[in-house]
């Protein structure tokens, strides 16, 4: 097996099961202790994983769990306002968006509804505070409705969303970091999220600050297929560096 690929099976599997032993890892991935141990302590050099005795395990300090919507919507209301309300300055008459779940990107129903779009959404609270606003035609993504986010997941037909040509997306994410890219915490909403990232002519990440160098339980893009990256607050250099290497826009709302 590629190194490279190795390595990326060997994160998901200490993300998936939390805690993992060296003589574990050895066995799954049918190598030696040594190349075990170079593999582990690069994932250790990132900052995502520490080791345990005999052993490796999350970062619990970086890894960031499935809240419920109400606890999330509350934390940093103010920035999230700011960010949806810069987001909605991209947004022009006919666009066909599509606004991902998230306690962000629902922010920007106040600055759109007097436009005259089609919104593509998984997002259950967009849906409901759209009702008033005949100018706005709202597609439902449909699937599995994941509670705890309010917001559908899976998708019985995922081929549905080729009909669609969405040239804007605007995306909401558990947490960012270099290594682990853009993540979320609920496994029903990552292949959807990826779907659409995929599909999407310019894609939106819509974070507040307290998003970077966290991750959830699951990767659905890397950092480098965002094409914007609205926050509300510069982050360090290496992301400066990225962004200016991926050719990635970042847009400060402070």
């Amino acid at each position: 097996m590629i190194k490279d690929i190795r390595i990326h099976k060997i994160k998901e599997y200490i993300i998936t099961h939390k805690s993992v032993s060296l003589d574990e890892l050895m066995h799954v991935f049918k190598v030696s202790k040594n190349t075990i141990r170079r593999d582990v302590q690069e994932l250790v050099d990132k900052g995502n994983f520490k080791k345990v005795y005999g052993g490796v395990t999350v970062n619990d300090e970086k890894r960031t769990g499935l809240e419920s919507f109400h606890d999330r919507q509350v934390r940093n209301q103010s920035k999230k306002e700011m960010i949806g309300q810069t987001a909605a300055t991209y947004i022009n008459d006919e666009d066909i968006i599509f606004v991902d779940s998230g306690t962000t990107t629902i922010e920007l129903i106040n600055y759109i509804n007097n436009k005259h779009i089609t919104v593509i959404t998984n997002n259950l609270d967009f849906i409901v505070r759209a009702l008033p606003y005949e100018n706005l035609t709202i597609i439902t993504a449909g699937g599995t409705l994941e509670r705890k986010t309010n917001s559908f997941g899976i998708l019985k037909y995922m081929d549905i969303l080729n009909a669609y040509n969405i040239n804007k997306a605007f995306m909401a994410s558990t947490g960012v970091s270099l290594s682990n890219g853009v993540t979320n915490a609920s496994p029903l909403e990552s292949e959807l999220k990826s779907a659409i990232v995929n599909r999407s002519s310019e894609v939106f990440l819509l974070i507040d600050h307290d998003k970077f160098d966290k991750y959830g339980l699951m990767t659905y893009c890397q950092l480098n297929q965002s094409d914007y990256i609205i926050t509300d607050k510069m982050p360090d250099d290496e992301y400066q560096d990225y962004a200016k290497k991926h050719n990635i826009q970042l847009v400060i709302t402070e």
